[in-house]
């Protein structure tokens, strides 16, 4: 009996629901390995530019500089994007607000906090579906694997004598479902586990930028202010 029975065989052979089920994980373990994908290089380039900027920021290159450089590109992100937020902010508050610095650091830090919140929301990208396929991909899986034993349940119903070579083709495609259903879910919750993690370090590093630069802005406001009086 075994020779007979292969996993070819039994996906051609089962039933239309746990066919539909099967091309639904096997749909969602592609969708997911492609976003697994896309987001392990989108977070391995933030992580290499956040650190490649913060060596030039603390390099002691002149901040106007270096706010040139930054607003010569168009594709600015994470630490960029923030550095670019909030120095153009701090220049067009202390513009009109010379004499109070805390207004000017009050605007300049919301202005970061909204970048960070978006660098943050775009580090997350996937993540949600990554979480989603990681948790109902059992359950799908199980919803065809009792739905093939219960049809095989009802096949045995139907015959006066019932033998293991009856049943068996009906409960092993069940448990193909089952299994698809597992395969689609484990590197799902390990990527995201994973990914989760390191758009946390991420977010850290960036909030903590943001608080030094902040430091450096606010020294530079308070100096201003003073020479204005």
């Amino acid at each position: 009996m075994a020779g007979k029975i292969s996993i070819l065989s039994l996906l051609i052979e089962a039933s239309f629901v746990v066919q539909l089920v099967m091309l639904i994980l096997l749909a969602m373990s592609v969708m997911s390995w492609t976003m697994i994908f896309r987001r392990r290089k989108a977070l391995s380039d933030a992580v290499t530019e956040a650190k490649k900027f913060e060596d030039k920021f603390w390099s002691g290159i002149d901040l106007s500089k270096l706010y040139n450089e930054v607003s010569a590109r168009n594709n600015n992100h994470g630490l960029e994007t923030l550095f670019k937020s909030g120095f153009k902010e701090f220049a067009r508050l202390h513009k009109t607000n010379s004499r109070q610095p805390a207004a000017v650091m009050e605007g300049t830090q919301r202005a970061m906090r909204v970048g960070l919140s978006r660098e943050v929301e775009r580090l997350e990208m996937h993540l949600p579906f990554l979480a989603t396929v990681g948790s109902i991909s059992p359950y799908i899986g199980l919803f065809g694997t009792v739905w093939g034993i219960m049809n095989s349940f009802i096949a045995l119903g139907a015959v006066e004598q019932a033998t293991l070579s009856m049943v068996a083709p009906g409960i092993a495609e069940a448990l193909i479902a089952t299994a698809i259903g597992l395969f689609a879910a484990i590197p799902a919750v390990i990527a995201y586990n994973k990914f989760s993690h390191q758009v946390e370090s991420l977010e850290s590093s960036y909030a903590n930028f943001v608080e030094e630069f902040a430091n450096i802005l606010h020294r530079q406001a308070v100096s201003s202010s003073g020479d204005a009086a």
